[in-house]
C-alpha cells in the first residue's frame, strides 16, 4: 500500500481558513513520531487573537514569511506550541495544531510525556509539542523536510466545527476544527 502525497509548502499558500478544516486527517511526523491531526484552529492576520494582529515582532517574524514553515512560540511561558504559517508572505496567518491520534513513535512520545495513555499524549497544543520533542529549535523550519514529513489525509473525513478555545479576543470566530468523533480531542466540541 502507498502512502498518501506528501504536502509541500505550497498546500499552506492558500486563506488560512481553507488551509486549516483541510489538515484533518492528515499525518504529522516530527523525527517519525506523530499521528494524526484531529484539531486545530485558525488565526488570520486581522484577528485581534493572532500574535500577528499588531504587526511583526522578533517573536513572531516567522509568521510575516512564506507559507509552509513552522512557527513555534512558548504560551504563558510554560508550553511550545506549533503552528503552519498560511497565506502569502506578508499575511501573518497560520493554523495552530490543537491535538493529534497518535500512530507512530508512540513510546517515545510516552517516555517524553510520563503517561502510559494514549489518548493523553496528543490531546492539547502544549501536550502535543512535549510529546513529539517540539521547542523553540523548530521555529522558522520548513515543512516538508526533516524533521517534519505531513502527508496527506486518505480520505475527507466529517469536520466538526466550534469557537476557539483558550483566548479572551474574537471569541466568536468558529474557526476551530475537529475530528468528528475523535476521542484524541484536547476538549469535545458542543
Amino acid at each position: 500500500m502507498s502512502l498518501p502525497l506528501k504536502l509541500r509548502r505550497g498546500f499552506f499558500d492558500r486563506p488560512v481558513l481553507e488551509v486549516a478544516p483541510a489538515l484533518i486527517g492528515a499525518t504529522l511526523l516530527v523525527n517519525g513520531a506523530g499521528g494524526r491531526i484531529v484539531e486545530v484552529e485558525a488565526y488570520h492576520h486581522t484577528d485581534p487573537a493572532a500574535h500577528s494582529y499588531n504587526g511583526q515582532t522578533d517573536r513572531n517574524a516567522v509568521m510575516f514569511g512564506p507559507p509552509g514553515y513552522a512557527y513555534v512560540y512558548r504560551s504563558y511561558g510554560i508550553h511550545w506550541c506549533l503552528n503552519f504559517v498560511c497565506e502569502e508572505a506578508g499575511s501573518a496567518s497560520a493554523v495552530l495544531i490543537r491535538a493529534l491520534e497518535p500512530m507512530a513513535g508512540i513510546v517515545a512520545m510516552r517516555r517524553r510525556r510520563g503517561l502510559p495513555d494514549e489518548r493523553a499524549l496528543c490531546s492539547g497544543p502544549g501536550k502535543l509539542c512535549e510529546a513529539l520533542g517540539v521547542t523553540h529549535r523548530h521555529n522558522g523550519l520548513p515543512l516538508d523536510r526533516p524533521p517534519f514529513e505531513l502527508r496527506a489525509r486518505w480520505d475527507v473525513p466529517e469536520v466538526v466545527v466550534g469557537p476557539r478555545i483558550g483566548i479572551t479576543k474574537a471569541v466568536e470566530h468558529p474557526w476551530r476544527y475537529g475530528l468528528k468523533g475523535s476521542r484524541f480531542l484536547s476538549r469535545p466540541f458542543k
